[in-house]
């Protein structure tokens, strides 16, 4: 009897669609994220799954949006994951 797949060494495309706690590994999905604001320059951290809209410090301009899951950032935006 012949497998189609590994099942001891998946790939790490397989890994990432697997839940959090089916892993190989278990680690979260979600992340902190460092948020650079091009118009004042100001550096704001953002949770990668966040609830609420997020605002610059600065300039109070939008810097994410909320779409269920994870966040997505007003385009032009420059970012780091930590």
């Amino acid at each position: 009897m012949l497998l189609s797949r590994d099942l001891l060494y998946s790939s790490l495309e397989e890994e990432k669609k697997k839940h959090k706690m089916k892993q190989v590994v278990q680690s979260p999905n979600s992340y902190f994220v460092d948020v650079k604001c091009p118009s004042c320059y100001k550096i704001t951290t953002v949770f990668s799954h966040t609830q609420t809209v997020v605002l610059c410090v600065g300039c109070s301009t939008v810097l994410c949006h909320l779409t269920g899951g994870k966040v997505r950032l007003t385009e032009g935006y420059l970012f780091r994951r930590k």
